[in-house]
């Protein structure tokens, strides 16, 4: 679903991500690991267009769209203020009439029913009318997950998505990713911090050292060369 080859960036005369290839299948999950530093935030940001970069990158073998491609970051990105509802919304203004965007008053009532939706299937439609800022982190985090599923994109790029959650909610919000992967049949690609999630969570496992690809195999596969300190890494 989702082809990313010679992805190369550099930030002035610094080489940060070098040549980097990286595919994710429809109905997978993809975890990318590595220590700080490594690429995997900028390789994320890469395929997704929001860093310039050398190379190229597909959405089912065509040049990728602006609708093509949903994100989810560690900062969450909710508008406090308003409700989990008019939130996830948000995620439909790309197809939205300019008229119907400029204000939640105005969007339709489709869309609000879509987004309902969206939210019942991430487990929040109790909280639907709750103000995003009353939610907890593990709370906003699955918002800002319906609100891609209502962006209705193929893939969806997740950039640390559970780095600043309790363990509890990191076990939930990556059970969830995992679920939409498998159930609805998305490309999703999550950089993680944590081996031993990306183990239980992941189909497949990217590994980046020194902005290349050293690592590409199986969720099982050792981990330990890509950190200086694998025990620390493991147990952040």
């Amino acid at each position: 679903m989702l082809s990313a080859t010679g992805l190369t960036v550099h930030y002035g005369s610094r080489r940060v991500l070098h040549e980097v290839d990286v595919t994710v299948g429809s109905g997978e999950l993809l975890a990318v690991l590595g220590a700080n530093g490594s690429g995997k935030s900028t390789m994320l940001r890469a395929a997704a267009g929001l860093v310039p970069a050398e190379g190229a990158v597909t959405v089912d073998g065509r040049g990728r769209g602006p609708l093509d491609i949903a994100l989810v970051f560690q900062r969450i990105h909710l508008v406090g203020s308003r409700s989990a509802l008019d939130n996830v919304c948000t995620g439909a203004l790309g197809r939205l009439p300019l008229h119907r965007s400029l204000t939640p008053a105005l969007f339709p009532r489709a869309l609000r029913e879509e987004a309902m939706a969206c939210l019942e299937r991430v487990g929040l439609a109790d909280r639907a009318h709750d103000r995003a800022a009353g939610l907890s982190g593990g709370q906003q985090q699955r918002v800002a997950i319906a609100r891609a599923l209502c962006q209705r994109a193929p893939v969806v790029l997740a950039d640390e998505p559970v780095s600043a959650l309790d363990p509890a909610a990191a076990e939930q919000v990556l059970d969830l990713l995992a679920e939409l992967a498998h159930a609805e049949r998305l490309a999703v690609l999550a950089v993680l911090h944590q081996p031993d999630l990306a183990r239980r969570y992941a189909d497949r496992i990217v590994g980046l050292r020194d902005g290349a690809v050293v690592l590409d195999g199986d969720a099982d596969q050792p981990v330990e060369s890509l950190y200086p300190h694998p025990l620390l890494e493991s147990a952040s």
